[in-house]
């Protein structure tokens, strides 16, 4: 049976995890990127008769994931292949402070995870996948505030800016090349995860708009990871993905 498959980064919590439970089925291939394994999908995954492989990686130290990445793909047998798909998932904020007072470890690893992760597993992905005749797809996850400035957020606004210009370049790559990625950096919508957690419970003094994020909250405007990642997925079936290059879920509605 040919599989489609699935390479999908932070997916051992939060939007990431619901994603590849829901990518779970009989067909399907997963490779799931992240600093811990998930028990539980792994046993998920046999009750539901779907590869799946995690591996227990640091993306802030991106290039020997890349490195791996490029390997294994090499390594698939490329006929047993329907499609194949990478989501860029994870990302990281850092302590919530204006720049002067942000470590300059945590901004590192801010945009190592958030933005250099993402362009070498994608150059890496391109690469090996180039000769295969099948769908290829590459979903960046992106936010809302790659496209809105906040203040004591610079690292995770610039990461994510930069993931939507680079997407708008990889777009205009593929289009050139003979059965190129479909590309898209997609923003989900506001999500009750570990991140709005760290948002809404931020020192007020050191985040203005933390009264916004504990009303979110209050107000019951945040969407499950769940439903989140059901959204998203139903993007990334889309067939006209990656005619809008940088969107966000919320257009389909």
């Amino acid at each position: 049976m040919k599989k489609h498959l699935y390479i999908v980064t932070g997916a051992s919590r939060g939007m990431g995890l619901a994603m590849a439970d829901q990518l779970l089925a009989p067909g399907h291939q997963l490779l799931c990127i992240s600093r811990h394994p998930n028990q539980a999908l792994a046993m998920q995954a046999t009750q539901k008769g779907c590869l799946i492989e995690q591996w227990s990686m640091d993306l802030s130290d991106p290039q020997p994931v890349a490195t791996q990445l490029a390997l294994w793909l090499g390594k698939l047998l490329t006929n047993s292949l329907e499609s194949a798909t990478l989501i860029n998932n994870a990302g990281v904020i850092p302590t919530i402070a204006p720049l002067s007072a942000s470590d300059p470890l945590e901004l590192t690893r801010a945009l190592r995870v958030g933005l250099e992760a993402p362009m070498l597993l994608t150059a890496a992905f391109l690469k090996t996948t180039l000769q295969l005749n099948v769908p290829r797809k590459v979903l960046n996850i992106s936010s809302g505030l790659g496209r809105r400035p906040m203040a004591s957020q610079a690292a995770y606004c610039a990461a994510k800016a930069g993931l939507d210009h680079f997407t708008r370049c990889l777009a205009l790559d593929e289009a050139r090349v003979v059965n190129g990625a479909k590309v898209c950096s997609l923003a989900p919508g506001v999500i009750d995860t570990d991140m709005q957690t760290q948002l809404r419970n931020a020192s007020p003094d050191a985040f203005p708009d933390q009264t916004g994020f504990a009303q979110l909250k209050q107000s019951g405007q945040l969407t499950s990871a769940k439903e989140a990642a059901k959204r998203v997925l139903v993007w990334l079936k889309r067939p006209d993905f990656g005619q809008q290059v940088v969107a966000d879920v919320r257009d389909a509605t």
